[in-house]
């Protein structure tokens, strides 16, 4: 059985993804999982919020299209400084309107959700959750810009949750 995951890091200025292939025997003893593709959906700083939420609903429009997972993972919202949540919160919004427009089933990981699924530890550096991610990916370098990265590793997390 094969499955697709996408997993997303919101953001306003950059959202990260990653989208992997997983596939397993049917009695659930084989497991494999392969990278299709990661990245940045990027907006510009300075243009408008609205059409900062335009890019963001017509690229992850795009990746649904491109990628038609059968399954979205998604990193909750982390509270750390007031201005940047609230703009956060607002791509997320944004996401989930693209996943109900798609009506893609979706879950969602807390980043110590996310380390801990990937590292053991739930408060593991960034570092150690990019490390684990090119491992299990047997990637040949640790993805690159982090939100990518990070989008790998909620979908990972997605995987690994099964």
């Amino acid at each position: 059985m094969q499955k697709r995951i996408l997993g997303l890091d919101p953001g306003l200025a950059t959202l990260g993804f990653g989208a992997i292939a997983c596939s397993s025997a049917a009695d659930g003893t084989e497991s494999q999982v392969s990278v299709l593709d990661y990245g940045v959906v990027q907006t510009r700083a300075g243009q408008e919020i609205g059409q900062r939420l335009i890019v963001l609903h017509d690229d992850l429009h795009t990746l649904m299209q491109q990628w038609q997972p059968d399954l979205v993972a998604i990193e909750k919202l982390f509270f750390y400084r007031m201005g940047n949540t609230i703009a956060v919160a607002q791509a997320r919004g944004v996401v989930m309107l693209v996943l109900a427009q798609h009506n893609a089933p979706y879950v969602e990981f807390t980043p110590a959700q996310i380390k801990q699924a990937l590292t053991g530890y739930g408060n593991a550096d960034k570092f150690q959750v990019q490390t684990a991610v090119t491992r299990e990916l047997n990637l040949a370098q640790i993805p690159k810009p982090d939100d990518a990265a990070d989008g790998l590793a909620v979908a990972l997390t997605a995987w690994f949750q099964k």
